[in-house]
């Protein structure tokens, strides 16, 4: 088995700090949760920004003042900015972190019902968009699936050349409109990928912790963060993203799983680290 890459997404678009008074809005509040998320063994993290006000946005020098924010405290740990966005972002305002010199994003390949009347909307061709303009920046998809039909989507566009290998996937489960975090759901979306790509298990709120398990007896990669599921345990608020961080690396220890730094992050997903940091 791989060593086991955590990635932790610290904020996310949606939870508040009324949620959770842990979760970052300024700069200097996501670098302090990035950079204890990465001390506590996450070498990815899954970035989302906020204006200090908490609400969400895809500004490009907002993520950019971030990215130099958070490389300052941990040089070498991998960001992944988020072309999720909010739900009702167009699609090229999503797409403003990839003008960055960015090693990772995740790219969505489906669309969603999100609850109430939010549509999180991901046709064909805006996944198609987003993986030609990944691919010509040289930026590694990690494949956003909430559902068995997003996967079958990416095998579909994987074989007509607009996704390349190596894939990397994460299930995100247990979403409200998705696919539930049950250990039948995760079993079946792990077999539905090709034997030769790797994955990363996201599971929404009581299904983190069961779901990193699984995932990590099985082979996969992990997700945490306070985007995802802001409690530590039942009723149990998380004192910041490295306490979510701490109890996966505590999980992996009783399955022997060693923790992946960066550079061997870069080396299982095939990234090729970028030294430069100006926009391009």
């Amino acid at each position: 088995m791989d060593k086991l890459i955590i990635t932790c997404a610290i904020s996310g678009a949606e939870v508040t700090k009324e949620d959770n008074p842990y979760v970052p809005y300024t700069i200097q509040e996501t670098a302090e949760q990035a950079y204890q998320a990465y001390l506590a063994g996450a070498a990815i993290i899954h970035l989302h920004v906020r204006n200090d006000d908490g609400t969400p946005t895809q500004d490009k020098m907002r993520y950019k003042e971030a990215i130099d924010a958070i490389l300052k405290k941990c040089p070498d740990v991998i960001i992944q900015p988020s072309t999720g966005g909010a739900v009702g972002m167009k699609k090229d305002e999503r797409l403003q972190p990839t003008q960055l010199n960015i090693e990772m994003a995740t790219l969505d390949c489906g669309t969603l019902n999100f609850g109430g009347d939010d549509i999180f909307i991901n046709t064909e061709n805006d996944i198609k968009y987003f993986a030609k303009v990944m691919h010509e920046r040289q930026i590694v998809p990690e494949l956003e699936c909430f559902e068995k039909g997003h996967i079958d989507s990416v095998l579909r566009l994987n074989k007509k050349g607009f996704i390349y290998n190596p894939m990397h996937f994460s299930f995100v489960l247990g979403v409200n409109g998705g696919m539930s975090g049950e250990a039948r759901d995760f079993h079946f979306l792990r077999e539905s990928i090709p034997a030769d790509a790797t994955f990363s298990v996201a599971g929404i709120g009581r299904y983190e912790f069961p779901l990193a398990e699984l995932s990590i007896a099985h082979g996969g990669h992990v997700r945490v963060g306070l985007e995802d599921n802001i409690y530590l345990s039942k009723g149990v608020l998380a004192k910041g993203n490295q306490e979510l961080v701490k109890k996966v690396v505590d999980i992996a220890k009783t399955y022997n799983r060693k923790i992946a730094t960066p550079k061997e992050t870069r080396e299982i997903l095939n990234i090729k680290e970028k030294k430069d940091e100006k926009i391009m």
